[in-house]
């Protein structure tokens, strides 16, 4: 019996195989914020050092790998358990501080809803709960609460055994994958930009995928809000809700990098300056030596991991990119990618965009990591 070529066969054999991901996350608040609001500029906020403590930042986010939920006909149909991650990220509002309102409480009402409907659904024989429906959930959770203010928000659902990420995005906020790609085969996913010399020669590691933004006009993003029960015309007038997302899906492969972040990263971060400093973490932890994907699939097929390196870095490169974050927010004599878009739509703005930043990563592995 013929048999089929290698290629074909080591694809259909890595589709049949699940995948996992090892995730990580980071945060910063804005730098010149302080418990009772945020400084206008740097000369404002004075002598005191960068504000550091998360519990000041507007942004929220979860992440949830377990329990595990089962295949269809749950526990003890002779089927694996199936590898889900679902993750996400909200971003408060600051303005509502102008009104005496603490702009954390509706993001993180919004994430904590999200984590609520997972408990709630994870039951055997149920299917895994998608995005778009953990945030319709969450927001009549914050609703029902009375919980007044808004966020944007981006909640993802990895799903291993498809090889899969299903998003749902409202807002600014947004994920980006990175990938593998062959410069030859790059095809519409090669940048036209010029990259130097030695990083064109040094990876092919592109940016695969960005999630749109959601704005209604520059800087004021689709949100998730309430303006409470005696202004429920205003708050569906004023706010978008589920029905409004940008939901879709990303079929992932084993390698990929996967970035889910607010904006405070990609208003200050080019994504591809994110690709550089992803390819400094891969470098940095050996998973790719010198851009050698042919080693680094004989590894792989030899049953080869790294789960020692993969289950604590992420983390790692989440920490690069919301430090990078801040340090490009700061400066005042480059245009980040936010003063880039202020003039084209005629607003004049130099320098970075400071804000609170989080930043969520996924690692897609092939085998399930435990972490020391």
């Amino acid at each position: 019996m013929a048999e089929p070529p290698v290629h074909m066969a080591q694809a259909l054999r890595a589709l049949n195989t699940s995948l996992y991901v090892n995730v990580g996350t980071a945060k910063l608040p804005h730098p010149f914020k302080t418990p009772t609001g945020v400084a206008g500029n740097k000369r404002i906020h004075g002598a005191a050092e960068y504000a550091t403590d998360v519990d000041l930042s507007e942004d929220a986010e979860f992440i949830w790998q377990g329990p595990t939920a089962a295949g269809e006909g749950g526990p003890g149909n002779g089927q694996e358990p199936k590898p889900y991650t679902w993750a996400g990220v909200a971003d408060g509002v600051g303005s509502w501080r102008e009104y005496g309102v603490d702009p954390r409480e509706f993001s993180r009402a919004l994430m904590e809803g999200c984590v609520d409907a997972l408990r709630s659904a994870l039951e055997p024989h149920s299917r895994p709960p998608r995005p778009e429906e953990l945030l319709a959930s969450a927001h009549s959770r914050a609703q029902e609460m009375g919980v007044v203010g808004s966020s944007t928000a981006c909640v993802m659902l990895f799903d291993g055994a498809a090889h899969q990420v299903h998003f749902s995005n409202l807002g600014d906020s947004g994920i980006i994958v990175l990938r593998h790609i062959d410069s030859s085969v790059a095809g519409v996913l090669k940048r036209d930009r010029v990259l130097k010399r030695e990083e064109k020669r040094g990876s092919d590691l592109r940016v695969s995928f960005v999630s749109q933004q959601q704005l209604k006009s520059f800087n004021h993003p689709y949100q998730f809000g309430w303006l409470g029960k005696e202004n429920e015309e205003d708050s569906s007038n004023s706010f978008k809700t589920s029905d409004d997302l940008c939901t879709s899906s990303i079929h992932v492969r084993r390698g990929d990098i996967l970035i889910m972040a607010t904006d405070g990263l990609f208003d200050n971060v080019d994504v591809d300056d994110i690709r550089a400093v992803v390819q400094a973490w891969e470098k940095e932890n050996e998973f790719v030596k010198g851009n050698d994907l042919a080693a680094r699939e004989r590894r792989w097929e030899a049953g080869i991991t790294m789960g020692y390196k993969a289950g604590r870095s992420p983390e790692d490169l989440a920490l690069y990119l919301v430090e990078l974050a801040r340090e490009r927010s700061l400066r005042d004599d480059v245009d980040s990618p936010f003063a880039m878009l202020a003039k084209e739509n005629d607003i004049m703005w130099s320098g970075g965009m400071p804000d609170d930043c989080t930043v969520i990563v996924a690692h897609v592995v092939g085998e399930p990591t435990t972490r020391g």
